[in-house]
């Protein structure tokens, strides 16, 4: 054991000192989008989706970085990932609306003015929609209508059309089972 911790002494370093470093960060990061969600109000489940884009770009770091410390050269690691965002790039062009709908959910967790409860228009000439925000998802808004039917509007579509807010946090005026 004692010589395999001298033969591999530097990276062994460099590994712990990547980790705390990464731990620290991922602290941060998670104190911020806790901070952003108190400030701004934003529902506990929006703030967990977050949580989940953040430990996905940790790790992404963190196989980086841990690649580097073990010795992978430039060149075979630029290959390897060549490779995989290749192969990622034609499946997310093939399902590029996803990706549309996961970035504008990132951007309505940043700036969507309205929030869970609040009774909103959605101004859409073909299919105009007015009900109560249930939920706000990764791919999607849940909004239930004024016959309490449940109607699913893509984060995408939603940053495209005009929102107006009808009335404040209606579940807090008439309770959610009213609905």
């Amino acid at each position: 054991m004692k010589e395999l911790f001298l033969i591999y002494k530097n990276e062994i370093i460099y590994t712990t000192i990547i980790v705390v470093s990464l731990l620290i960060i991922q602290f941060t990061m998670k104190k911020a989008a806790h901070r952003v969600g108190k400030q701004s109000e934003i529902h506990i489940s929006r703030t967990r989706l977050m949580l989940k884009y953040i430990n996905i770009l940790v790790s992404l770091i963190a196989v980086f970085a841990l690649a580097f410390a073990w010795g992978i050269g430039y060149k075979d690691l630029s290959l390897i990932f060549s490779s995989v965002f290749a192969v990622i790039g034609v499946a997310l062009f093939a399902i590029w609306s996803i990706l549309s709908n996961v970035t504008s959910g990132i951007i309505l967790f940043f700036s969507f003015p309205y929030k869970i409860g609040d009774k909103i228009r959605i101004h859409d000439k073909d299919a105009p929609i007015i009900g109560v925000i249930d939920d706000i998802k990764a791919f999607h808004l849940h909004i239930i209508n004024d016959e309490g039917e449940l109607v699913t509007y893509p984060n995408n579509l939603i940053l495209q059309k005009a929102v107006s807010l009808i009335k404040k946090d209606v579940y807090l005026d008439e309770g959610k089972d009213s609905l």
